[in-house]
């Protein structure tokens, strides 16, 4: 999927660019350990195979195709882990919760 230079190549940082590619990479990977072809993803998920091509291509996909590509790959709890940790501003927070 990569296709062009990102500030992430150069120095340790994430970026929006890098955390998308390495996101399709594991979906595709995913979807290839399962053994599934781009089409059999699309009639297992009920997303279209021109959408899993796209986001497979260029990580383009609307968030709830990516939900239902990840039900169909055994990876939908995954999504449970997001945004759970919560964010302390200083040291008194951390120790107060």
């Amino acid at each position: 999927m990569k296709n062009k230079f990102d500030i992430s190549d150069f120095v340790n940082v994430e970026t929006s660019q890098a955390v998308k590619c390495n996101l399709v990479e594991r979906v595709k990977q995913r979807r290839k350990e399962k053994g599934f072809s781009q089409q059999e993803l699309a009639s297992r998920s009920g997303v279209s195979y021109a959408s899993i091509r796209r986001f497979e291509s260029k990580g383009d996909i609307s968030l709830s195709s990516l939900l239902k590509i990840a039900n169909a790959i055994g990876c939908l709890s995954d999504f449970n882990q997001l945004f759970k940790n919560p964010i302390f501003s200083n040291l008194e927070d951390l120790f107060n919760d």
